[in-house]
């Protein structure tokens, strides 16, 4: 902590993570139906991957000894397409065979059809080839007994595919978390209603709740709860109920119409941190009944960051996921940022065409705009100007949104 009293995002981090307890409950789901998904138990194949030595082209499959020399000529005695079994191949015979297609027994290499030329019955093979050219062998891609996925991943399309790929119809993943939302303050309007003068649209419900599908989870949404203590305790009991993690914006601070604060720490128990970033500062971590509680600043880029900075690594540990933190990507910066703040900075940038990053116009922790207009964040130390040309710690949202 630093002299001003203010959390580093790191200190921030390490307690909120102590806290994560990765949900228990484990389903078995088809695996069609599995991308997405948080793999429980590592999977290992019953089976070689390919299954038989197979061609890896369209050609002719022959016996080395049989090509001496370019020019050489073969009867072509059997087709092998994708799907059957071909005969042991004759001394002096070639087999026409496509892509994907057993070896027959006594075959050494494939000829591309290209390096071919047929004559009636018989193949004109242009080219000699290398031993084992353009055959796959049985096992070459994976060995039955083999790992096939690690525990702890988000299942990706080609992840499922790959568990197929060795017969696997059905996959074990944790079952998903249940996160509930709610928000404070009776200037909240939704859109489509009437704004009334000194109320303001609900762009936090929309955010949060984006973000929430976007890392798969169950979402209880509590929508906009009355500044009232009582209304907002109500909330909490039954957000607790039914919900793994609670999130909330605004509400956290210490004013007359701040209720989250005192309802948390009537129905449970509740930290409350100043944090030393920018935007971001205020955030509250504690418990209510079994559920965890995170509360975000009620300002719009604020909560949007902080969710990204903090619920998302909570996140991903309490759905069973073995990685936590984001990949940073060094990059250019294509900008000049001469007046650092003392807080650690997260900077709306954007790709350009030119491969660096161009710094939004403003910085305010209004303005949505940039999050909307950005491709990603950089990563500012305290005090550190940067010059065009430097290299940052880009954390891009295609990484933060994974």
């Amino acid at each position: 902590m630093n002299g001003k009293g203010l959390l580093s995002v790191d200190e921030a981090l390490e307690v909120l993570l102590a806290g994560a307890r990765p949900v228990d409950e484990v389903e078995q789901v088809p695996t069609l139906e599995a991308t997405g998904r948080v793999l429980a138990r590592a999977q290992a194949s019953t089976m070689d991957v390919p299954p038989m030595d197979n061609s890896a082209m369209d050609g002719y499959a022959l016996r080395l000894a049989d090509v001496s020399a370019p020019g050489a000529r073969l009867r072509v005695a059997q087709r092998i397409p994708a799907g059957a079994v071909g005969k042991p191949l004759a001394p002096g015979t070639a087999a026409r065979i496509f892509t994907g297609a057993p070896i027959p027994p006594g075959a050494d290499a494939i000829v591309m059809q290209e390096f071919c030329a047929t004559d009636g019955e018989h193949v004109i093979v242009k080219k000699v080839p290398q031993p084992e050219e353009w055959i796959r062998r049985r096992g070459s891609d994976i060995r039955a007994g083999g790992e096939v996925l690690a525990a702890g991943i988000r299942l990706r399309p080609q992840d499922t595919g790959l568990a197929a790929s060795v017969g696997i119809k059905s996959l074990p993943v944790r079952r998903r978390v249940r996160m509930a939302l709610f928000f404070t303050g009776d200037e909240l309007v939704m859109p489509g209603d009437p704004l009334p003068p000194g109320r303001i649209y609900n762009s936090n419900r929309f955010t949060l709740n984006g973000l929430a599908q976007t890392f798969d989870c169950e979402v209880r949404d509590f929508g906009i709860v009355p500044d009232s203590l009582e209304a907002t305790r109500d909330v909490l009991r039954r957000a607790a109920a039914q919900a793994d993690i609670i999130v909330t914006s605004g509400g956290v601070s210490v004013g007359e119409e701040d209720h989250v604060r005192p309802a948390v720490e009537a129905e449970g128990s509740l930290l409350m941190w100043k944090i030393a970033m920018k935007p971001g500062r205020p955030l509250a971590f504690g418990k209510v009944g079994e559920a965890a509680f995170i509360g975000l600043p009620g300002n719009p880029v604020s909560s949007f960051v902080t969710f990204l900075l903090f619920v998302r690594p909570f996140l991903r540990k309490t759905q069973g996921l073995a990685e936590v933190a984001p990949r940073a990507i060094d990059a250019r910066a294509d900008f000049d940022w001469v007046k650092p703040d003392s807080r650690r900075e997260f900077l709306r940038v954007k790709w350009n065409s030119q491969g660096g990053l161009d710094l939004y116009p403003t910085q305010d922790s209004a303005v949505l705009t940039s999050t909307a207009w950005a491709d990603g964040l950089v990563d500012n130390p305290p005090n550190h100007p940067i010059a065009k040309g430097a290299h940052v710690r880009f954390l891009p949202f295609s990484e933060l949104y994974g």
